[in-house]
């Protein structure tokens, strides 16, 4: 199961998503928001990250104007590794050699092409885990000191 978040500016791509989702195959589960109305990102991102966290879904996807904010309010919940990226590279590299479990996108940064072709690199990418995995463990370790 996915977690999809977004906030105003990034609702428009991630119907897009969905519907690139649904033509997958794939689950998803929409935190919000659900409509066009100005909407504050913190709000969706955390929703979103909460459900990854606790294990309700695998990973997730969030969407604002830059894809910076809502990236940022999902790192703030424990056990979230969030990549903002707008290349296909990083995306990969994010799941590769960080075990990235959410990405964020930005709406106003990247085309809908480009955010679908991340977003299938990201969902079909391993991590790598070996000296990777440790990595990522010593990040999830600052949340603990």
């Amino acid at each position: 199961m996915i977690a999809l978040g977004s906030d105003h500016a990034g609702y428009e791509l991630k119907r897009e998503i969905m519907k690139y989702l649904d033509e997958k195959g794939l689950k998803y589960k929409d935190y919000g928001t659900y409509g066009p109305e100005s909407a504050d990102y913190p709000v969706y991102g955390e929703k979103a990250a909460r459900a990854v966290a606790s294990g309700e879904c695998d990973r997730g996807i969030l969407v604002c104007g830059t894809g910076v904010g809502i990236g940022i309010a999902a790192n703030k919940v424990r056990g979230i590794r969030c990549a903002t990226v707008s290349d296909c590279y990083s995306a990969e590299m994010a799941r590769r050699h960080n075990d990235a479990n959410m990405v964020a996108v930005g709406a106003r940064v990247v085309g809908v092409g480009l955010a679908l072709k991340i977003i299938e690199i990201f969902l079909e990418t391993p991590s790598e885990g070996g000296r990777h995995a440790k990595r990522a463990g010593l990040i999830m370790d600052i949340e603990n000191r």
